[in-house]
């Protein structure tokens, strides 16, 4: 035993003499190397020597998990945003005119072709098409569902973004002319392929007798498009404008014009110009009033998120300061030899302050690292999880749309970045003011 006693005695003498050396016989400038080495030599310490690696790494892994599920969730918030906006102007109107509420009226838009003119001249707008809208049951063979039929000229319907990508669909737009266009789901429903002749049936038809019957009409499909929403691709169909004038008995009208614009989301400079042009009768929705609910509901999820999952940044965080605390308490002896030689007590901050920035930097790096990555590659990640769940991971009918979206934001993987640094080291703060309160002569004799 005193042997034993004798060799860590000259163990801790050794050490004191190297801690020396490093000290260089006096403070050291604040956060010089001689602070740095100290500190690593700290953090890589045997627990045989009084170090902490286990802690360490469990505040590192604690640290960089945490980085990454923040970094990941608000790469998947910006995505689906994203998504949800590009999905709803790519596939309709950005603002729609109809006829304002009138309880005498039938709710169409009479001079049609005079007001979509008048409107197209208006700053800001690039596209006006008049529409006509209409419930159909659309059927083939022993199938039928339900059809959102719209009426359009085959070359407004060509300059729809979402509907017009060759990429996503079969056949040819511009022979909407002659048949009708389905959307995928639409046409997977009914059964059909390019060049079958579906039949449009509308219950309240032309009244005779006996009674009223349905009007029915028969066209061939001539194209299939998905627009990238679950909900659009189901129900709609589109036919020639002339062709659903005469199925919806709308000679000389139409229900609405829809009208594009250059920029979207500037919607307030446009709208009087556009109401001005489309004259009196007349009222505007724009895409934000259909979808301004959920736009908000968005927003508030998102910061509702950042803020849960800054929490779990906090928590990682917290074992920094158990991990230092730990390290103060088994480093008391290194610390009273470091003041005997002249280290003064912010000197001791700094180096224990440095052990906890060092492993919280480290930590956030591997996490925006690996947040990055998921983001980057993220369709790839969860079609392998759906797949290995057979499919039953991502089920477009219930989420509406087909796959996970994430956009990266630099702003994003900034504030990450910053909130977890930050607590990184107000986590660092206290243990670190701690070890430089020690008493030398105490820690010396509690050695």
């Amino acid at each position: 035993m005193c042997g034993l006693d004798g060799a860590a005695r000259r163990g801790q003498m050794q050490r004191g003499f190297r801690m020396m050396e490093l000290a260089v016989a006096g403070s050291p400038a604040p956060f010089s190397g001689v602070e740095w080495m100290i500190a690593l030599r700290f953090l890589r310490a045997r627990r045989a020597e009084g170090g902490v690696g286990a802690m360490a790494w469990i505040s590192l892994i604690g640290i960089t998990l945490a980085v990454f599920a923040l970094i990941a969730t608000l790469a998947v918030r910006s995505g689906f945003r994203a998504e949800f906006v590009d999905a709803v102007l790519g596939g309709g109107a950005h603002v729609t005119v109809r006829a304002a509420y009138d309880p005498g009226s039938d709710g169409t838009l009479r001079g049609y072709a005079t007001a979509a003119e008048r409107v197209r001249a208006a700053p800001g707008v690039a596209r006006v098409a008049p529409l006509v809208r209409g419930q159909a049951m659309a059927s083939f063979g022993d199938r039928s569902a339900g059809a959102d039929v719209r009426g359009i000229a085959p070359e407004d319907l060509a300059a729809i973004p979402r509907i017009a990508d060759p990429q996503t669909s079969f056949g040819d737009i511009g022979g909407l002319s002659e048949g009708i266009a389905l959307g995928s789901g639409l046409a997977r429903s009914l059964g059909v392929r390019i060049g079958d002749r579906i039949r449009l049936v509308l219950p309240n038809g032309a009244k005779t007798p006996f009674g009223t019957a349905p009007r029915v009409g028969a066209y061939d499909v001539v194209y299939i498009f998905s627009a990238g929403r679950h909900d659009i691709d189901m129900v709609r169909a589109y036919l020639p404008f002339g062709a659903a004038q005469v199925l919806f008995d709308r000679e000389g009208r139409a229900d609405e014009l829809e009208v594009m614009l250059d920029d979207p989301e500037s919607l307030d400079p446009v709208l009087p110009g556009i109401l001005g042009a489309a004259g009196e009768g007349t009222a505007l929705l724009t895409w934000r009033d259909v979808n301004g609910g959920f736009l908000r509901a968005l927003d508030i999820e998102d910061n509702v998120m950042f803020v849960i999952l800054s929490v779990l940044v906090l928590v990682a965080a917290m074992n920094i300061t158990s991990g230092l605390v730990m390290l103060v308490k088994n480093k008391g002896g290194d610390v009273g030899v470091l003041r005997t030689m002249g280290l003064t007590e912010g000197a001791v901050m700094r180096v224990f302050f440095i052990c906890g920035a060092a492993t919280g930097a480290a930590g956030t790096a591997l996490g925006v690292a690996l947040g990055c990555a998921f983001a980057v590659w993220s369709d790839a990640v969860f079609a392998a999880v759906n797949a290995l769940s057979g499919g039953q991971a991502w089920d477009p009918a219930i989420r509406g749309i087909y796959h996970l979206p994430a956009k990266l934001e630099a702003w994003d993987v900034l504030a990450a970045a910053a909130l977890s640094m930050a607590l990184s080291l107000a986590a660092a703060v206290i243990p670190a003011r701690r070890a430089a309160r020690l008493d030398p002569v105490e820690a010396l004799r509690n050695e």
